[in-house]
């Protein structure tokens, strides 16, 4: 998956030109990719930054291994690589007791803030609308007939069965919830 990937980001890079600008048919000036010629000074290029990836509402299984993969380069160049010495790290960075240096928590924190990916931004604590998001979520799965759900306490995900702990809530709220999230987010654009 990683090798096409890979090919994939290889042969787009490929595509693009040296030119600054390219013409549309319609004559309109585009501005595309440019490379950097021999010379020229590094300071004056602007400086690439790195965005932490993002998960998709649609994503499938494989294509969140997929966004792992940076995370967990990163984790076993720190020397964090065995899934024991991870959860403890991870463990310890979320306040439990993990076991482990003050250094390995520091390394795991690090590859988290870099590399690990962010949720849906229809379910990201930093949008805004995300309660809403939820709350749309939560009103489609009880008009779907999901009898016990309501929005979770941090206001970002629904939360099914109840005090009850309703399993055909439960069970019912799992199958429906993607299908209620496409129909929130449709509704929001």
């Amino acid at each position: 998956m990683a090798t096409a990937l890979a090919l994939t980001a290889l042969v787009a890079l490929s595509a693009c030109g040296s030119s600054s600008e390219t013409k549309k048919d319609d004559g309109a000036q585009v501005a595309s990719l440019a490379t950097t010629q021999a010379g020229a000074s590094d300071a004056a290029q602007p400086k690439a930054t790195t965005q932490r990836p993002r998960e998709r509402l649609d994503s499938t299984a494989e294509e969140i291994e997929a966004l792992l993969v940076p995370f967990n380069k990163c984790l076993k160049k720190s020397g964090l690589g065995d899934q024991t010495k991870m959860k403890q790290a991870a463990d310890q960075a979320a306040g439990g007791d993990g076991g482990i240096s003050k250094q390995d928590v520091a390394a795991y924190r690090a590859c988290e803030e870099q590399y690990y990916p962010l949720p849906p931004w229809e379910k990201d604590p930093a949008n805004p609308e995300a309660r809403d998001f939820a709350r749309a979520v939560v009103k489609c799965l009880k008009q779907k007939g999901v009898k016990y759900v309501e929005v979770s306490e941090d206001g970002l995900s629904p939360s099914l069965g109840g005090d009850q702990n309703d399993a055909r809530s439960i069970s019912m709220g799992m199958e429906l919830a993607p299908q209620c999230e496409r129909q929130a987010a449709a509704a929001a654009e």
